[in-house]
């Protein structure tokens, strides 16, 4: 599906793609207050900023409405990474790189922009991917090894509504927003997806088999209940 990224006075950088089957315009906002238009395949890509344009202030309504809280630089992404921008007046568009553990952001806007915000998220999510790929898998393995379960498979990927499950073939899914969370409620979700090879539902087999693994779990439980899987901000 093609795409354009363009800057629009009063809104900043808001993304144009075309549809081959769209036979309309079409305005969504993200969640992080993104600006995307979609326009008939044949359309001009400047049909659709000019459409964003006549629509600045419903978009700027719903952006403070779906407000999320600010990305500053040097904010400490996961467990390694860090957070940069860097402004460059003059450049096409937002760029990003996940490397070294940083996050660099370049773009020609102010890191404060909407559109700077969105693609800077949308970074620190890989970023959170990398990291949980490299280590959650591992930490699986030696924790199941250590309380005598098996697994079939682990994948990590993106869980919204919860921190991980665990299918009735002991296939384990870990959501990659679980690497910010400490250690100690780490390996909670990691034992309580194990736990579910033998037992699958949350009946009082379940529990004893959990607490026999990790004592104190309703205290972790009530601690983590107090995080979302999403991207934290300290």
């Amino acid at each position: 599906m093609p795409q354009k990224a363009l800057h629009v006075a009063g809104l900043g950088e808001i993304s144009v793609y075309k549809r081959k089957n769209s036979r309309n315009l079409r305005l969504t906002i993200t969640p992080h207050g993104q600006v995307k238009v979609s326009i008939p395949y044949w359309t001009p890509y400047a049909v659709g900023a000019a459409f964003a344009k006549s629509r600045a202030d419903w978009i700027k309504q719903r952006q403070q409405t779906h407000k999320i809280p600010r990305l500053n630089p040097g904010a400490l992404i996961g467990k390694t990474h860090h957070l940069y921008f860097r402004r460059v007046p003059g450049l096409a568009n937002t760029r990003t790189r996940v490397a070294d553990s940083v996050v660099s952001v370049i773009s020609p806007l102010p890191f404060e922009d909407p559109s700077v915000q969105a693609i800077a998220y949308s970074a620190c999510e890989r970023a959170l991917k990398l990291e949980a790929e490299a280590i959650l898998p591992k930490r699986l393995s030696v924790l199941a090894e250590q309380h005598g379960y098996r697994y079939r498979k682990v994948r990590v990927r993106k869980l919204t509504s919860r921190w991980g499950s665990c299918s009735s073939k002991n296939d384990i899914s870990l959501s990659y927003f679980l690497i910010q969370l400490p250690w100690e409620l780490i390996d909670y979700v990691i034992i309580h997806e194990l736990v579910h090879t033998k037992h699958l539902n949350h009946g009082s087999d379940f529990w004893q088999a959990f607490e026999k693994a990790l004592p104190a779990t309703r205290t972790r439980r009530k601690q983590l209940k107090n995080h979302q899987p999403t991207l934290i901000l300290a």
